[in-house]
């Protein structure tokens, strides 16, 4: 399955954004998807996943309810609407999905396709 992460861009403290991931190729609905970031200089991290059809989700517990990940099957699009930003979510942000059988997950190692990133810059 091909990922195409949109939505990113520049805005300022307090503001929202809402990213989508656009999905070809294969089955969208097959396939658990997920949300992470990684910042300059840190690591990949998880922020939300969510499993393929009933819709539950889980989110990292940093997010503090900020963030909030959902899916539109029919439109074999992943969202992401992040809310009251900050400068530290300031990353490139990957949308990734997971062929296993699982409900959702929050390893990388566990996704088998990714997105090409979209940054996220969150000024002060």
């Amino acid at each position: 399955v091909q990922l195409q992460a949109s939505g990113g861009g520049l805005v300022q403290v307090g503001g929202s954004l809402r990213l989508s991931c656009a999905a070809s190729g294969r089955t969208f609905s097959n396939y658990v998807m997920g949300w992470f970031r990684q910042a300059p200089g840190k690591e990949r991290e998880f922020l939300a996943t969510i499993s393929r059809s009933v819709g539950r989700t889980y989110y990292t517990d940093s997010l503090k309810g900020r963030f909030t990940i959902s899916r539109d099957n029919a439109k074999n699009t992943v969202y992401l609407q992040m809310n009251s930003l900050v400068p530290e979510d300031t990353a490139v942000y990957y949308c990734a999905a997971s062929g296993h059988s699982g409900i959702y997950y929050t390893s990388d190692s566990l996704y088998d396709y990714w997105g090409q990133g979209t940054l996220v810059t969150v000024s002060s």
